[in-house]
Protein backbone atom coordinates (compact mmCIF):
# COMPACT_ATOMS: atom_id res chain seq x y z
CA UNK A 1 0.00 0.00 0.00
CA UNK A 2 1.60 3.35 -0.84
CA UNK A 3 1.98 5.99 1.55
CA UNK A 4 2.98 9.47 1.10
CA UNK A 5 3.91 12.11 3.47
CA UNK A 6 2.89 16.35 2.46
CA UNK A 7 3.58 19.32 3.92
CA UNK A 8 1.97 23.11 4.42
CA UNK A 9 2.22 25.73 6.53
CA UNK A 10 -0.87 27.65 7.82
CA UNK A 11 -1.09 31.08 8.39
CA UNK A 12 0.28 32.33 11.52
CA UNK A 13 -2.32 33.26 13.70
CA UNK A 14 -4.09 31.24 16.03
CA UNK A 15 -7.78 32.34 15.46
CA UNK A 16 -6.94 30.86 11.73
CA UNK A 17 -5.64 28.00 13.22
CA UNK A 18 -8.77 27.00 15.45
CA UNK A 19 -10.89 27.52 12.68
CA UNK A 20 -8.72 25.13 10.27
CA UNK A 21 -9.15 22.64 13.23
CA UNK A 22 -12.93 23.30 13.60
CA UNK A 23 -13.52 22.51 9.97
CA UNK A 24 -11.46 19.70 10.34
CA UNK A 25 -13.47 18.12 13.13
CA UNK A 26 -16.15 18.22 10.87
CA UNK A 27 -15.31 17.27 7.30
CA UNK A 28 -18.09 17.73 4.77
CA UNK A 29 -18.92 14.04 3.88
CA UNK A 30 -18.64 14.52 0.19
CA UNK A 31 -14.57 15.27 0.70
CA UNK A 32 -14.54 12.34 2.96
CA UNK A 33 -16.45 10.28 0.28
CA UNK A 34 -14.55 11.73 -2.92
CA UNK A 35 -10.86 11.10 -1.21
CA UNK A 36 -12.07 7.53 -0.86
CA UNK A 37 -12.78 7.48 -4.26
CA UNK A 38 -9.57 8.81 -5.91
CA UNK A 39 -7.73 5.96 -4.08
CA UNK A 40 -7.08 7.29 -0.54
CA UNK A 41 -7.36 4.96 2.04
CA UNK A 42 -6.22 6.61 5.11
CA UNK A 43 -5.59 10.22 5.76
CA UNK A 44 -3.65 11.38 9.19
CA UNK A 45 -3.15 15.44 9.24
CA UNK A 46 -0.63 16.42 11.90
CA UNK A 47 0.07 20.17 13.50
CA UNK A 48 3.00 21.41 15.15
CA UNK A 49 2.84 25.17 15.37
CA UNK A 50 0.83 26.29 12.10
CA UNK A 51 3.46 23.44 10.35
CA UNK A 52 1.12 20.83 9.10
CA UNK A 53 2.19 17.26 7.92
CA UNK A 54 -0.28 15.10 6.56
CA UNK A 55 0.60 11.11 5.77
CA UNK A 56 -1.92 9.39 3.09
CA UNK A 57 -2.30 5.82 2.22
CA UNK A 58 -3.41 4.76 -0.98
CA UNK A 59 -4.36 2.02 -3.25
CA UNK A 60 -1.82 0.85 -6.04
CA UNK A 61 -0.90 2.96 -9.12
CA UNK A 62 -2.29 6.38 -7.27
CA UNK A 63 -0.41 9.27 -8.51
CA UNK A 64 -0.54 12.84 -6.05
CA UNK A 65 -0.06 14.86 -9.51
CA UNK A 66 -3.25 13.19 -11.02
CA UNK A 67 -5.46 12.15 -8.30
CA UNK A 68 -5.55 15.23 -6.09
CA UNK A 69 -7.17 16.93 -9.01
CA UNK A 70 -9.16 14.55 -10.03
CA UNK A 71 -10.55 14.61 -6.58
CA UNK A 72 -11.83 17.96 -7.05
CA UNK A 73 -13.78 17.65 -9.80
CA UNK A 74 -15.70 14.72 -8.40
CA UNK A 75 -18.10 16.54 -6.56
CA UNK A 76 -18.77 20.27 -6.60
CA UNK A 77 -18.25 20.25 -2.48
CA UNK A 78 -14.27 19.50 -2.61
CA UNK A 79 -13.49 22.23 -4.89
CA UNK A 80 -15.85 24.77 -2.55
CA UNK A 81 -13.77 22.61 0.66
CA UNK A 82 -10.64 23.72 -1.37
CA UNK A 83 -10.51 27.00 -2.22
CA UNK A 84 -11.66 27.52 1.71
CA UNK A 85 -8.92 25.63 3.17
CA UNK A 86 -6.48 27.73 1.33
CA UNK A 87 -7.52 30.54 2.59
CA UNK A 88 -5.89 29.17 6.09
CA UNK A 89 -3.20 27.88 4.14
CA UNK A 90 0.35 28.86 2.59
CA UNK A 91 2.82 26.90 0.71
CA UNK A 92 6.13 25.70 2.77
CA UNK A 93 9.62 27.16 1.57
CA UNK A 94 10.83 24.28 -0.15
CA UNK A 95 7.90 22.96 -2.19
CA UNK A 96 8.44 22.71 -5.99
CA UNK A 97 7.46 25.87 -8.21
CA UNK A 98 2.76 24.63 -9.01
CA UNK A 99 3.03 22.70 -5.74
CA UNK A 100 0.45 23.10 -2.78
CA UNK A 101 1.25 20.24 -0.18
CA UNK A 102 4.76 19.92 -0.61
CA UNK A 103 5.70 16.37 -1.33
CA UNK A 104 8.40 15.17 1.33
CA UNK A 105 10.95 12.68 0.90
CA UNK A 106 10.87 9.56 2.84
CA UNK A 107 14.22 8.79 4.75
CA UNK A 108 13.02 5.79 7.41
CA UNK A 109 11.16 3.30 7.54
CA UNK A 110 10.45 0.47 10.46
Amino acid sequence: MPRFGLCLNLKNDPDIIEQYKEYHRNVWPEVLDSLREVGITHMDIYLLGNRLFMAIETVDGFDPEHDFPRYLKIHPRCHEWDVLMRNFQERVPEAKPGEWWATMEQVFEL
